[in-house]
């Protein structure tokens, strides 16, 4: 079975190692030429420093010690041709010595500043691929929904900055990203584990077996598997893992950097998805406790209000020992029916807002005189609207609006009763309309009371919401009466916002659609 520092050993590259042969003697031999056209044509003493030229070649192109054994072949080609006694590695002259060991020296340490400097630009691209591929798994990651969905961008940028054949992470016990496309997840037999060290100490690859598999499993095989643990604190997401042949060895530094980096960056956004979770769901808790609340506060309340109204009008009528007048069993039976109809507006409005989240509303849409359905809606509104509080401004001259009666006089009660109960007994209310530019006309319900504060003005269609009052009486509201006219207006195709109004109380606007021309014929 092969063992990590096998692994660490890539096979010797023969091709390389031919190319930087042919190479070297190539510069050489083309200096050499040179060298003996500067001697022999030009009468140069001594060319011998032309070697310098190959010598810094070789080792910008492949590095220090190909530099500096290019040095000693320029050493033994200068002696061998150009010292005398010639095609001799013997030397008479001290002073050619002097020469030839000059050129060796300052060659070798040529060669190895050249090499040095190949290192360094060498480590440069290193480090820009390490930045690039950490930035773009990191920009798959902030233009995300959820993790999954960058995965394989990420595990395709692995590969190719890592010279892996194949990447894939495994959350849990299923392959969520693969750049093969399988799914199926399954630990090599044998593979190499990244083990981090704490401090500034290089991470380390660990060879380990899987529990369970057989003595032999994964010796001849042509790849080596490596992983990285997903680890965000105490909390194991998963691994990263990446297959390489054999021949290339172990992630350099700057791969396993990648790796790491990619790994913890993986962690963190499952981590942040992970809160994002638990967050939403303690925010869907809290709401859904805090709408169970208002809605048995409303039920409670609201509905045994007036429930406690007819029961006693209803006993006061039954009761044999008293012979009522027939004026007061008109009054007693007109309280019963208006306490009736508020528990009948109060259980469509619930009704209503139940179809409105459910999304079941289908209006019909057919064109109306505005004028007419308000006239009805103030007919069926609250007794307390009835008098010269009440001032309606509809122009017959408006054109007919493309609404559903039925949802339109539900939002109007619905409006005129909000005014009626917050805005005073004696506040005056109107009602008025006109056309606005872009085909729609609005319609607006004022009221003289005494308004809202001016932060609460943007809660008011809040469901099951309350504007906080002091001094109110039993019958308070469901809070889900404004609620139910934007969800009605807007079923209709307009919009309704709520505002300051001219009077100095509130004010409601309707936009509506208006209804379409007639085609000629």
């Amino acid at each position: 079975m092969p063992s990590l520092a096998s692994l660490s050993r890539p096979s010797v590259d023969t091709r390389r190692l031919g190319l930087i042969g042919g190479t070297s003697l190539a510069a050489l031999g083309l200096v050499t030429l040179a060298v003996a056209a500067l001697e022999s044509q030009i009468a140069v003493p001594d060319a011998s420093s032309m070697y310098l030229l190959a010598v810094v070649g070789i080792g910008i192109a492949f590095g220090t010690t190909p530099a500096i054994l290019t040095a000693v072949g320029a050493f033994v080609v200068y002696d061998f041709l150009f010292t005398e006694p010639r095609f001799s590695l013997t030397v008479h002259d001290p002073g050619e010595w002097l020469n030839l060991l000059l050129l060796l020296v300052v060659g070798a340490v040529v060669g190895q500043l050249a090499g040095r400097q190949r290192d360094r630009a060498e480590q440069a691209l290193a480090r820009e691929r390490e930045a690039r591929a950490l930035f773009k798994v990191s920009f798959a990651l902030s233009g995300r929904r959820d993790t999954t969905e960058a995965l394989a961008s990420i595990v395709a940028t692995i590969r190719n900055e890592t010279r892996m054949s194949r990447v894939w992470v495994v959350l849990g016990e299923a392959i969520a990203a693969d750049t093969t496309g399988s799914r199926l997840a399954s630990a090599p037999a044998v593979h190499a584990v990244l083990r981090r060290r704490p401090g500034d100490e290089p991470a380390a690859w660990v060879l380990v077996h899987v529990p369970g598999a057989a003595a032999g499993a994964g010796r001849d095989g042509a790849e080596t598997a490596f992983r990285v643990a997903i680890i965000t604190g105490e909390r194991t997401y998963g691994s990263l893992w990446g297959s390489r042949p054999r021949d290339l060895g172990v992630p350099d530094a700057g791969e396993t950097r990648v790796l790491g980096a990619a790994a913890d960056q993986l962690g963190g956004a499952l981590e942040r998805d992970r809160l994002a979770r638990e967050a939403t769901s303690a925010e869907v808790s809290r709401r859904s406790d805090a709408l169970k609340s208002a809605l048995l506060d409303s039920v409670s309340h609201d509905l045994r209000t007036p429930l406690a109204s007819i029961r006693a009008a209803a006993g006061t009528l039954m009761d044999p020992e008293v012979e009522w007048p027939a004026d007061q069993r008109r009054t007693l039976a007109a309280s019963i029916d208006h306490e009736a109809d508020w528990l009948n507006r109060l259980v469509t409005n619930l009704l209503d807002m139940s179809r409105i989240e459910a999304g079941e509303l289908q209006p019909s849409l057919r064109p109306f005189d505005l004028g007419d359905l308000v006239d009805q809606a103030v007919d069926r509104s609250s007794p307390g609207l009835a008098g010269p509080r009440l001032r309606v401004d509809v122009p017959a001259a408006l054109p007919p609006v493309m609404v559903d009666e039925v949802f339109l006089g539900q939002v109007l009660v619905n409006i005129l009763d909000n005014a009626v109960v917050h805005a005073g007994p004696d506040a005056a209310i109107a009602v008025t309309a006109r056309p606005l530019a872009d085909r729609t006309v609005r319609l607006s319900v004022d009221d003289a009371g005494p308004g809202v504060p001016p932060e609460t003005m943007a809660r008011l269609f809040e469901k099951f919401y309350r504007v906080p009052r002091t001094g109110e009486g039993s019958r308070r509201g469901t809070g889900i009466g404004l609620s139910v006219v934007e969800g009605l207006v807007e079923a209709m195709g307009g919009r309704a916002v709520a505002r300051r109004s001219d009077l100095g109380g509130l004010a409601i606007d309707l936009d509506l659609p208006t209804a379409p021309a007639m085609a000629s014929g």
